[in-house]
């Protein structure tokens, strides 16, 4: 999934989805958030508030289970890496500089400056993409490297772009145009720029990619049509409509785990649930057409029957498709992202509010219509962490590393890093690509290795063993 994303200040629009100021809104509420994100396969929540930011777990719908929290700095931006230990951040107190640490062990593994305001961070298990305000930076997640710089790129002050969390389908979706809606994709494997598809007539504020990468869905400023296009050749598989006449802000666009249904969420009170054929035809635009024989579904084959008698614009509004399912909540105007979650093996709606909360809703996958309300949890509420035994991410404790104790403090100078340490090294010794230290990257490489395919997410116990017993194994 993709990421969702962030809204904390300039950015706006998805939650890697990604956001807007939440701090400026109409409604202020005292848990208002800085920013929000889900993690690649929407198994953990970032979320920010001015004390701080903190992880939790989306392993069930009874309970919401936090993984770390650290409130000793006002964070914008934290990407956690799938489910390992790796997460990005970036701070409103040095908001050019991104930071790579290990939230388990309390340390920092690199940091790197850019020469502007960090506005997005995306990452799977090859790369890793910091997108500013006209440029955009492709590393190479395992050791950091800048691999390739997207220069010049038009103005792009809500930081939007999206990466593919596929990394056989490695692809990079950013804007194309500043005032229409020209979507570039970029292959981040080889480095090459990949096609550009005329998505909207207007400005772009929402990307998501399928969970294959095959697919990127968009949605523009007028906030009435989604579309989904093949990344390969561009072809547009489907469009779909969100409202007729209403117009709304889109925050956020999220895929199902399956690939098989889009929601998508706005400000207003009503989250769109779209269902898409497996298998589209590319040669013409695929409608969702009703479950059964229903009326909606004679209705849409005698609009395409009579495609030649009506004008087009009416035939195009008539067939494009319509929600499969809904959810209404009451907090319309709040700023807001949504994912879709597999939880327990049933798909389940997440949809993390302005107001604080995360709200957990239940779909019916035969006959959509609307869906209810299983549970919501207010996010600025928190319990101690688990001292022993599984962590709530699933993963099994550290033994080196007592998870109810504080993390590891850092040294006086707050640009020391964790690689300098282990290399008893000053940080202004070093550059953003010094290739003579591979130790320095050592989890990193840890943290993308390949899961078995039977498995999705990271043992972190695995991924990150003890740094200093690597290092005595040596002869």
């Amino acid at each position: 999934m993709q990421s969702y994303n962030y809204w904390s200040a300039p950015i706006s629009g998805l939650m890697n989805i990604t956001s807007a100021t939440l701090s400026n809104a109409t409604h202020q509420h005292e848990n208002d958030l800085i920013f929000a994100s889900f993690n690649q396969d929407t198994t953990s929540l970032a979320v920010g508030n001015s004390s701080g930011y903190k992880l939790y777990s989306l392993s069930s719908c009874d309970s919401l289970e936090p993984i770390y929290e650290n409130d000793s700095e006002e964070v914008y931006i934290a990407e956690r890496l799938f489910s390992s230990s790796l997460v990005a951040i970036v701070s409103r107190e040095t908001p050019r500089r991104l930071r790579v640490c290990h939230f388990k062990k309390g340390t920092e593994i690199c940091n790197y400056s850019y020469n502007s305001k960090i506005l997005s961070v995306k990452m799977n298990r090859s790369r890793l993409v910091v997108c500013l305000e006209e440029s955009l930076f492709v590393h190479n997640i395992r050791d950091m490297k800048v691999l390739h710089t997207i220069r010049d790129t038009p103005p792009n002050p809500s930081g939007l772009c999206a990466l593919s969390t596929n990394s056989d389908n490695c692809f990079l979706a950013y804007p194309g145009h500043s005032s229409v809606g020209e979507l570039q994709i970029f292959d981040a494997m080889n480095l090459s720029s990949k096609t550009m598809i005329p998505a909207h007539t207007s400005n772009l504020v929402a990307i998501a990619f399928s969970p294959s990468g095959t697919r990127v869905a968009t949605a523009s400023d007028k906030g009435t049509v989604i579309r989904v296009f093949n990344v390969n050749s561009g072809t547009k598989l489907y469009e779909l409509r969100r409202g007729l006449k209403r117009t709304a802000h889109i925050y956020s666009l999220s895929f199902s785990p399956c690939g098989r249904f889009l929601a998508c969420s706005s400000n207003t009170e009503t989250v769109h649930i779209f269902r898409l054929e497996e298998q589209p035809r590319e040669s013409e635009v695929i409608s969702q057409s009703p479950p059964n024989d229903s009326w909606g579904s004679y209705f849409n084959n005698m609009v395409s029957a009579s495609a030649s008698y009506l004008p087009t614009q009416v035939t195009d509004t008539l067939l494009q498709g319509r929600a499969f399912a809904t959810i209404r909540h009451n907090q319309s105007g709040l700023k807001n992202i949504c994912a879709l979650a597999l939880i327990k093996k049933s798909l389940r709606l997440l949809i993390t509010s302005q107001d604080g909360y995360l709200y957990m809703y239940g779909l019916n996958l035969e006959d959509g219509g609307e869906g209810t309300l299983i549970k919501q949890f207010q996010l600025s509420e928190f319990r101690p962490l688990p001292t022993s035994g599984t962590s709530p991410d699933g993963t099994s404790d550290d033994a080196s590393m007592d998870e109810a104790s504080p993390p590891k403090t850092n040294p006086p100078d707050d640009d020391v890093s964790y690689a300098d340490r282990v290399k008893n090294r000053h940080p202004h010794e070093m550059t953003g690509n010094d290739d003579s230290d591979s130790e320095k990257f050592h989890e990193m490489e840890k943290a993308t290795a390949s899961p078995p395919r039977e498995c999705f997410l990271l043992d972190d116990d695995g991924e990150f063993p003890p740094m200093q017993d690597k290092r005595a194994a040596r002869p």
